[in-house]
């Protein structure tokens, strides 16, 4: 009865609960029928049983249930909001500083304000270099390009090609020959002259011209005398390209160098000059290799045009402004008035400050072919073709050809090796020397 009761009291109870049992507490265990099977009685005594922790308690269980509640209902929450997660627009590309743009000029090389400027009006202006009142000129410092040539009887006259000026006065304006037309029309330019040859008179109708005219052009009597009286200015010109509808120009100018390479190349030829160092001759001597070639400067040129030193020129390099300064070689400096827009138009020799010496950045020297005219007195000149050709520029001499394959086509001029030169910013000067009696020495 004793066993069966026991028994029965387990089926309800764990063996750690019968332990705490007050019933079974009560019972002595040794009374129990020592028949009763061995696994039974193991089972009802078991020490393991003993150790066993207390069931949960309900206070706890609640607790549980609630945490895991809200933990589901919080993942709940955040999947929902990942999953309905409106769909982000492509990131905003980071802001760039926007990089200063450089615009530079066709005709010469050098930095302008606007692109636009390379398509302005162009203008080529005849002016006059005798010793008969011309000098000094009136804005010749301000052309991008000057091609200078015998016009007549070993006198020199200048084609100089303007753009984008803004000058009070320009001049003394002189009569045209059809060689300088023929180097004027690749610049799509208005041809500023005083008359000319029979030829060029009647070649010049078949491009912009401008001739002599009391419209566009005056005479200046204070400190000129005529025929080297004739002027005329910035805004003229203008008005005479506007009348005319003439809008624009298409230049075909002369291959530049960026002012970062011609920079790059003056220093290099400096750097070529300088003398061999004591540390340079020891380094090669101790090596067994030849020291570095020495390379001076090309720093005084020559240019004659004949034997009258009133035309003949001289050009002095001046390393600091890399320029070549020019002089006749009669010792004279030429020099040049420049009147800006508020300068007076009368007396450029009063009303327009100190005159400054004529400095191209490059001097190029094409030989040429030239003879006499059919009227016997004015000149023709070889400007279709090839022939020689010296270029000066960044303290250096470069030897070659010059080339021109008809009269709408621009000059080129190469190395000896064939390679186009590019000329440094600023203002380029043309010689055309005749091949008779002209000569370059440097």
């Amino acid at each position: 009865m004793l066993y069966n009761k026991v028994m029965a009291n387990r089926k309800q109870k764990t063996v750690a609960d019968l332990k705490n049992d007050n019933e079974v507490n009560d019972i002595d265990l040794d009374s129990i029928d020592t028949d009763l099977p061995k696994e039974k009685t193991e089972l009802s005594v078991n020490p393991k049983d003993k150790k066993r922790k207390k069931p949960m308690s309900k206070k706890k269980k609640i607790i549980i249930i609630i945490v895991i509640l809200i933990l589901a209902i919080g993942g709940s929450i955040a999947i929902f909001f990942l999953l309905n997660k409106p769909a982000e627009g492509p990131s905003a590309p980071e802001e760039k500083t926007a990089e200063a743009k450089h615009y530079y000029s066709i005709l010469t090389g050098e930095e302008i304000s606007d692109n636009s400027l390379n398509s302005k009006p162009t203008y080529c202006m005849q002016m006059s270099n005798g010793t008969d009142g011309a000098r000094p000129q009136v804005g010749l410092n301000r052309a991008g390009v000057v091609f200078e040539a015998i016009a007549e009887a070993g006198i020199t006259r200048f084609a100089a090609v303007f753009q984008n000026t803004d000058d009070s006065v320009l001049g003394p304006i002189r009569s045209l020959r059809t060689y300088y037309l023929d180097w004027d029309v690749p610049f799509d330019c208005t041809v500023v002259h005083a008359g000319g040859s029979d030829e060029a008179i009647a070649e010049v109708k078949n491009h912009r011209d401008l001739t002599e005219s009391t419209t566009y052009m005056w005479r200046i009597k204070n400190g000129y005398v005529a025929p080297n009286n004739l002027f005329t200015s910035s805004e003229l010109l203008a008005k005479f390209n506007a009348d005319k509808g003439y809008n624009s120009s298409d230049v075909k100018a002369f291959a530049r160098l960026h002012p970062n390479e011609a920079s790059e190349k003056q220093s290099a030829n400096q750097k070529a000059a300088e003398p061999l160092t004591e540390e340079e001759k020891a380094a090669a001597k101790e090596s067994g290799e030849k020291t570095r070639e020495v390379k001076p400067l090309v720093e005084n040129i020559s240019v004659n045009f004949g034997s009258t030193p009133a035309f003949n020129t001289i050009y002095k390099y001046d390393a600091k402004t890399n320029s070549y300064l020019r002089s006749y070689a009669n010792g004279a400096e030429h020099i040049t008035y420049t009147c800006d827009k508020n300068s007076g138009n009368s007396a450029p020799k009063s009303e327009c400050g100190e005159p400054s010496q004529v400095a191209p950045k490059a001097v190029a020297v094409m030989m040429i072919d030239q003879w006499l005219d059919s009227d016997r007195y004015h000149l023709r000149a070889q400007t279709i073709g090839t022939g020689t050709s010296y270029v000066f520029q960044n303290g250096e001499v470069i030897k070659g050809t010059w080339t021109k394959d008809a009269r709408d086509k621009q000059i080129i001029f190469k190395d000896e090796d064939g390679k186009e030169i590019s000329f440094t910013p600023g203002q380029l000067w043309i010689a055309a020397l005749p091949n008779s009696t002209g000569s370059v020495k440097y």
